[in-house]
């Protein structure tokens, strides 16, 4: 790789998806046609606002990449039981000060350095392209952006290729936004096509058009590549996963205690204390749709029908229930019904996320501080036995 990177946003669209069936399983563990084994991706955790997300007044700077996320968080995540790790990259993360378009190689030693970091702790590291909404909807209007992206995947593919196939995944681009799904059909296999000139080894993951739904997962047509994992996220229902976030949705930033299972009798409180009718109506709507682990196992076995009938690779990127209003005990039965209904088809999955608002540990005067029955609804052992 030359001393600059193009950034590059993916090539002219007269892009047609490829449409064919790899071989494989329901399950996140890959095994190549050149015979050398994939990676295992059963339990994982997401790494945000290190490469990505980043709210600080230092924003990108070297201090904040060097010093947010260290060696002995690494060790812990290890210890706990997780095999694998996603970690988000913005490009803006390793490209120069206020041009996305030229990476600036400091940086992107920064991210090699985080990326050995996991590997040599023994665990495989998913770098996940997960940019801005202004960047990902250029893609779906500019041409010339998806081209610049294509460069951009060629190029950071070549740097990592000589890493170990089995512990290093590339996945294209976090919730892509396109309205359109067969345009992002064609931007998707281009994208995958500029990787494998560079990388044919590495396990690359994929997803639908629009913030990687379950709907949109069942609408893809599989791509002509055997070493390629379907990806989905998991938040249903977002009244109670997202309840009191911010962001998304204006009604979910004044609900809070909404209860998990639902029904029409446990949500009726809430939606009493609430003044808008759109709001009241959908909160009772959440309560007759009677939400619990059964309802959460038929939405997962679709997806492991559609994988075995394609005879495809799925796995569960990101599920979690932002914390700061929801009840404990409920947030830790959703999250062990949803890796539960995962871990019953094979499917692998990563948590969303480590110390964030979703988070498994929470930072405090340099203290960490692991949330243990958080550790239990996901399967795994505590530190503290």
């Amino acid at each position: 790789m030359g001393p600059l990177i193009v950034l590059a946003i993916a090539l002219g669209l007269s892009i047609g998806f490829i449409a064919a069936a790899p071989s494989g399983t329901s399950s996140a563990q890959a095994t190549s046609s050149d015979g050398a084994e994939g990676p295992t991706l059963q339990r994982g955790l997401n790494l945000s606002h290190w490469f990505a997300q980043v709210r600080t007044t230092q924003g990108f700077s070297r201090e904040h990449l060097t010093t947010y996320t260290t060696a002995a968080d690494i060790a812990l995540i290890r210890r706990l039981g997780f095999d694998h790790v996603r970690l988000s990259v913005d490009p803006a993360t390793i490209s120069a000060p206020g041009n996305v378009d030229i990476v600036q190689l400091d940086r992107l030693s920064e991210l090699e350095r985080a990326i050995r970091m996991i590997i040599d702790a023994g665990m495989a590291a998913v770098i996940d392209i997960h940019p801005t909404s202004d960047f990902k909807m250029a893609l779906e209007r500019d041409n010339d952006r998806v081209a610049r992206f294509a460069d951009f995947w060629h190029d950071l593919a070549s740097r990592f290729a000589t890493l170990p196939a089995d512990r290093v995944v590339l996945e294209i681009l976090n919730e892509p936004q396109f309205q359109d799904r067969y345009r992002w059909s064609g931007v998707q296999a281009k994208l995958l096509a500029s990787i494998r000139q560079a990388a044919p080894r590495h396990t690359v993951i994929v997803s639908g058009h629009g913030w990687a739904s379950v709907e949109e997962l069942l609408s893809l047509e599989p791509l002509a590549d055997a070493k390629v994992i379907y990806n989905f996220h998991f938040y249903l229902p977002h009244i109670f996963t997202h309840q009191g976030a911010t962001w998304g949705r204006p009604l979910w930033r004044y609900l809070a205690a909404v209860p998990y299972p639902s029904s029409p009798d446990n949500v009726s409180p809430v939606a009493g204390g609430l003044a808008d009718d759109v709001s009241k109506l959908l909160v009772t709507r959440y309560g007759y749709e009677q939400w619990s682990g059964a309802r959460i196992r038929a939405e997962i076995a679709q997806i492991a029908a559609w994988a075995k009938k394609r005879n495809v690779r799925v796995m569960c990127n990101e599920f979690g229930v932002y914390r700061r209003v929801a009840t404990a005990s409920d947030r830790m039965r959703w999250i062990a019904d949803v890796r539960t209904a995962l871990e019953i088809h094979g499917i692998g999955w990563t948590m969303w996320d480590y110390a964030g608002d979703f988070g498994l540990v929470t930072k405090q005067a340099g203290q960490i501080v692991v949330d243990e029955p958080l550790v239990s609804a996901l399967g795994l052992r505590s530190e503290a036995h």
